[in-house]
């Protein structure tokens, strides 16, 4: 019997995510919206498959996507009878502007909301937050088609002063699957984004939606507004700066112990519970309504204080405070080394060196935050230095002049044990819709459901400075990077819960974990191959590197986990047409 090698295909996890990718109807979904021609081989369906599989394979260049897809064995698997040369980067590129003409929003929409019902995902809450996309190369300074995102300098998220950016709005639930995405110009403030993106998710018509949770930069005039006319739910924290925190933070500081909210173990055996204190109050802040009228609205606040954002704050508080010791230090020494001829000039002196602290991001320097600066004047008899040369004869009495200069006295700023670890959020929500600990919840919900899913885009999906020719494009590339984080939250949400519910693990980074990432999940599936052979002339292909927890997974997303079990039996069952 004679054997010979033809190819060896890493195809790892990506027949997992082609599998999931069509239990959730992508490719259907996207022709409906953009129909199949004739002309081409390559339909928008199966095209955004594979730009889809590009980008959770971690290589995105357009050029190489057919070529990458070659080596992964995936061609076969996209459409009957393709090659990797019709995933040419023109005919990708046609695909995104086809998306862009097919409006993103109502073609994201249909694919979230389709993911929702097949996988059963409740949505009490929408978080809702923004990101950058920074981009190499000149664009134009108008988009040629109406709403395109143009590209601008704008505030920095990532580092890239030099380069243009557009900015990426997302509302994601609490699984952290992402369910509304609008891309905006570059230099579009939060601040006026946020009110547009509360409209687009009320358009979702989402049921079961409590309401919206956004961090500081969704507490603002407009949006309170917009909320309170449309009867929208939201939880956004109040800014530092605004007076009613200061006020509110005040109030909880002097009423002491307030009712204890909600309270969770410590990320190690050492480190003690995290607990949660609060009550909410109401009070009238300034709101704007869709006419321009500003006026007054009674607002619930909700007034917290927290043990680990209180240690938390009491570290970072003691090392501002060692890192300014040092300049107050050489301060001093600047300071108390002038000499003045009176103590008017002293006393001027002083007015100029007490605001002279730190000035931060181009502001005025002021007052010193951690250390209190005490001057006084101080009047030093000095010898009067002689307007002659030589020695003084022995009759000359020594002649004395009196100088002034400045002592200073640093004082350590000690703050009060209860003035870290406040928090204060502003909501109109209702109260019979949720209480006090179930809106506290949702907030902290925040970093663990839109944090993880910008770090993704920012890294391995590949939201890296790139020259996409037009702002169309861009909007549609960036839309298909979202639907692929979908993909990737589905998966790991999926994995979780089954692995939950049968009390099963996986191999993990560190040990065996129950709650794998979808990176951990693709990491286990890096070994398996397809390898292409002949034997006594007759082609065959083998499916080897299969374990049992490759079948646990595929059974968790709810696809056929027959394509990997043709290794696991020793069959030659992957079909070269059939979908997984």
């Amino acid at each position: 019997m004679a054997v010979a090698i033809h190819q060896i295909s890493p195809v790892a996890h990506l027949p997992l995510v082609l599998g999931v990718v069509r239990k959730l109807h992508v490719a259907a979904l996207i022709e409906t919206f953009c129909p199949p021609h004739p002309a081409h081989v390559l339909s928008c369906g199966r095209g955004v498959e594979a730009l889809l599989l590009a980008i959770l394979d971690g290589h995105h260049a357009l050029y190489k996507v057919g070529a990458r897809l070659e080596e992964r064995g995936m061609v076969a698997l996209l459409q009957p009878g393709l090659t990797h040369a019709s995933l040419h980067d023109d005919r990708l590129g046609q695909i995104r502007d086809a998306l862009f003409a097919a409006n993103l929003n109502r073609v994201f929409g249909a694919i979230a909301l389709n993911a929702l019902e097949i996988y059963a995902i409740p949505t009490p809450w929408l978080h809702q937050d923004t990101t950058t996309r920074t981009l190499y190369g000149a664009y134009e300074d108008e988009p040629k088609t109406p709403g395109a995102p143009r590209p601008a300098y704008g505030h920095r998220k990532d580092g890239h002063d030099d380069l243009k950016q557009v900015l990426l709005s997302l509302g994601v639930s609490r699984d952290g699957l992402p369910l509304r995405m609008g891309a905006r110009d570059g230099h579009t403030s939060d601040s006026t984004e946020t009110p547009v993106a509360i409209e687009e998710c009320v358009a979702l018509g989402l049921d079961g939606v409590r309401g919206i949770v956004a961090d500081s930069k969704g507490y603002c005039k407009r949006t309170l507004g917009l909320c309170l006319e449309q009867r929208v739910g939201l939880i956004t924290l109040v800014p530092r700066t605004c007076a009613v925190r200061q006020e509110v933070e005040a109030w909880g500081q002097q009423h002491g112990a307030l009712p204890f909210m909600l309270e969770k173990p410590g990320r190690t055996r050492q480190e003690p519970p995290r607990r949660g204190q609060g009550q909410s109050v109401v009070r009238r802040v300034p709101v704007e309504y869709a006419d321009g009228r500003l006026d007054g609205a009674e607002i619930r606040l909700l007034v917290v204080h927290s043990s680990p954002l209180a240690h938390q704050g009491a570290v970072t508080y003691a090392a501002a405070q060692a890192q300014e010791a040092a300049r107050v230090t050489e301060h001093v020494q600047h300071v108390e080394a002038r000499w003045f001829a009176c103590a008017a000039d002293a006393e001027a002196a002083i007015a100029e060196d007490e605001g002279r602290g730190q000035g931060r991001r181009g502001r005025t320097p002021r007052p010193w935050r951690y250390q209190g600066l005490h001057y006084r004047v101080e009047a030093v008899s000095v010898l009067k230095k002689r307007t002659r040369r030589g020695r003084p004869p022995q009759a000359e009495a020594p002649q004395v002049e009196v100088r002034y200069r400045l002592v200073v006295h640093p004082e350590v700023l000690t703050p009060a044990e209860d003035a870290h670890g406040w928090t204060v959020l502003a909501t109109t929500v209702q109260s019979d819709v949720c209480t006090d600990a179930e809106r506290l919840q949702a907030y902290q919900e925040q970093h663990i459901t839109v944090e993880p899913g910008f770090r993704w885009i920012k890294n391995p999906a590949a939201i890296a400075p790139v020259w996409l020719e037009k702002p169309e494009r861009i909007a549609a590339l960036a839309m298909l990077t979202v639907v692929g984080w979908l993909v990737y939250a589905v998966i790991q949400r999926q994995v979780r819960l089954s692995l939950h519910d049968h009390d099963q693990q996986v191999p993990g980074t560190k040990g065996a974990t129950a709650t794998p990432t979808a990176a951990v999940v693709f990491a286990l599936l890096t070994q398996v191959m397809l390898v292409q052979f002949v034997v006594d002339n007759i082609p065959s292909l083998q499916v080897h590197g299969v374990q049992e927890q490759h079948l646990i997974v595929c059974e968790a997303v709810g696809i056929d986990p027959g394509w990997y079990q043709g290794a696991a039996t020793g069959q030659n069952s992957l079909p070269r047409t059939t979908p997984p």
